[in-house]
């Protein structure tokens, strides 16, 4: 038979990026973040970035902080109403 590949479990501990930061530093990290991909996105194009996976994590990035900045903004809403 073959031989089955048995991998360990990770355990990650998440916290909600609109529980741990505010609307402004989520805003601040999501242009370093943006600023960043431009930068990957330049060094890949002139064959200098040595892991373009990094290109990928960093837009996921952006859009979980997209997302976060969202979600924020609708529960300062409903706190207004």
């Amino acid at each position: 038979m073959a031989d089955t590949k048995t991998t360990k479990a990770k355990t990650v501990v998440t916290k909600k990026a609109t529980e741990v930061k505010t609307l402004g530093q989520l805003q601040v990290e999501l242009v370093s973040k943006i600023a960043d991909r431009l930068v990957l996105k330049r060094s890949n194009a002139a064959g200098e970035l040595a892991n373009p996976r990094a290109i990928t994590l960093t837009r996921k990035e952006i859009a979980r902080l997209h997302t976060a900045i969202r979600a924020a903004e609708i529960a300062a809403q409903k706190e207004i109403k």
